[in-house]
C-alpha cells in the first residue's frame, strides 16, 4: 500500500498525461483522416512560444515552456488520478 501524499498524485498525474499524450500521438499516425482523428488530435498549446531571452550582459539565457495538451491528454491525467484514488 502506498502512503498517499500530493507528490504520488502529481506523479501518478504526470504519467498519464505522458501515456495520453504518446497515445494520441499514435493515433494521429494510425487514425484514419476524419471526425474521429480530428476531435482525439487537436491540440491546445499552453505556454511562451517564443522562449522569453534575458540578457544581463554577464550572462544570457533564455526561459520557455510549452504544454501540448490534447483530449487524450486530458483522459489519461484523470486516470492518473483514479488510479492512484484506488491504490
Amino acid at each position: 500500500m502506498l502512503k498517499k501524499s500530493g507528490s504520488y498524485l502529481l506523479l501518478f498525474i504526470f504519467i498519464g498525461g505522458l501515456l495520453g499524450s504518446i497515445l494520441g500521438e499514435i493515433l494521429q499516425v494510425v487514425a484514419p483522416q476524419g471526425t474521429v482523428q480530428n476531435i482525439f488530435i487537436q491540440a491546445l498549446n499552453l505556454g511562451l512560444d517564443p522562449p522569453v531571452t534575458v540578457n544581463l550582459v554577464l550572462i544570457k539565457f533564455t526561459l520557455g515552456f510549452l504544454l501540448k495538451m490534447n483530449l487524450l491528454t486530458v483522459l489519461g491525467m484523470f486516470l492518473g488520478a483514479y488510479v492512484y484514488k484506488h491504490v
